[in-house]
């Protein structure tokens, strides 16, 4: 399979990383607007399949030559959301296929943004569902880590395990700390921003999708390997767009394990407008607030080195299991910075992320996986993912929850 990664930042260095460890790629072009950086990305591996180029992401004309130019199997999406809709245009255009850890923009509800949803997570992406049909291609979308392998375990749960599923709620969390900094956040600032300072998306199936306000519902949840109790709280994010499309669930939610400190410090920034991306007239210059502070920040790629502890992306699920009886379990993934680190030299955050869009593609290359049209990690069978995934040195477990509550 050719691919061509779109961003040479943490993820996608760390996808060319994996890839290089894999047979099933025979050739693999990363593109960044940095040079440098791609050729970074590629020079470490040592491994000829593997070239860099350079590419202006926010262009759809220079997308879409340098798709003509690589002319790849697939196109894999590893920059920030920004870019979403014309990386996917360029690939519609040129007939060729997407995947992406990351999907379109939400837009919020014109006047009541903390109650009902606006324009959602990856509308856009789904409108052009019969348009990619037409040309024959897929976009498998939101296939990262989170959102990703924990709708991988929403479907295990559904086919496998669960009956009835009252609610199934992602908590994300990790205990990671970095030597030497206050505030320094292992994934991309400007993703972060997005998705914490947004009305968080919600579902419930006699309500439909619904939103709410930032930082709801406070709780500390108990995360498994040590990691312990973090705070969490409601954010907006891909898995509750995805999942009641393809699974029947009572409930659907987001939490974020952020901890308060770091609660505070986006409160912050959200107070101080920092979180803004339209440009400001600073002394003449027209700048994005939300990009002066992404600028200010160091990048989460370089932090490995400094950063102790893990990271874990899971799903809780409560019901009926398949014999009638309550049942609620959180299925889950953990990475130690330790051990991706030693064996990838990629940190933890980036590296639990990048596995995830080259398991589906070994996948389809397979013929396990069909996508056709804009499909999400819930379209397909979860067994044979969750099987490669422990071939690709990680592994997920199942915890057994209360089930206090639950009704028959």
């Amino acid at each position: 399979m050719k691919a061509l990664v779109i961003g040479a930042g943490g993820v996608g260095s760390a996808i060319a990383n994996i890839a290089s460890r894999r047979k099933f790629i025979t050739s693999m072009v990363v593109a960044d607007r940095d040079l440098a950086r791609a050729e970074a990305a590629v020079k470490r591996l040592g491994d000829k399949r593997f070239t860099a180029t350079t590419i202006d992401a926010s262009s759809v004309d220079d997308l879409c030559a340098l798709i003509r130019l690589t002319d790849p199997d697939v196109v894999i999406n590893a920059v920030d959301p920004r870019f979403v809709l014309q990386i996917f245009e360029a690939c519609e255009k040129e007939g060729t296929n997407y995947i992406d850890m990351a999907m379109s923009l939400s837009k919020p509800h014109p006047t009541a943004p903390h109650s009902q949803t606006g324009l959602m997570l990856g509308e856009e992406q789904f409108a052009r569902d019969d348009a990619f049909k037409s040309k024959g291609i897929y976009a498998l979308v939101g296939i990262g880590v989170e959102p990703g392998l924990s709708d991988v375990f929403a479907k295990y749960a559904s086919d496998e395990l669960f009956s009835r599923i009252d609610s199934a709620i992602v908590y994300d969390g990790s205990n990671l700390v970095v030597e030497g900094y206050d505030f320094a956040p292992t994934f991309s600032i400007w993703t972060t921003i997005e998705e914490c300072l947004n009305p968080p998306l919600m579902f419930e199936k006699d309500r439909g999708w619904y939103t709410t306000e930032p930082f709801s519902d406070l709780e500390s949840f108990d995360f498994p390997d040590g990691i312990g109790f973090v705070e969490c709280v409601n954010v907006e994010h891909e898995e509750v767009a995805l999942i009641p499309r393809q699974i029947e669930a009572g409930k659907v939610a987001f939490k974020y394990g952020l901890g308060s400190h770091f609660i505070d410090i986006l409160k912050t920034i959200h107070t101080l407008g920092l979180d803004r991306t339209e440009p400001i007239s600073v002394q003449g210059v027209m700048v994005s607030p939300r990009n002066v502070l992404a600028a200010l920040l160091p990048d989460p790629a370089t932090l490995g080195s400094l950063m102790t502890g893990k990271t874990c992306a899971g799903i809780q699920i409560k019901g009926l299991d398949k014999s009638g009886s309550p049942r609620a379990v959180y299925i889950y993934n953990v990475v130690d910075n330790a051990f991706s680190m030693g064996e990838y030299r990629d940190q933890a955050v980036v590296w639990q992320t990048a596995i995830n869009p080259l398991i589906a593609l070994e996948l389809i290359q397979r013929g396990d996986w069909k996508p056709f049209g804009v499909n999400g990690p819930e379209w397909f069978p979860a067994k044979p993912f969750l099987e490669l995934l422990e071939s690709y040195g990680t592994s997920w477990h199942i915890r057994e929850e209360s089930t206090e509550g639950i009704m028959l």
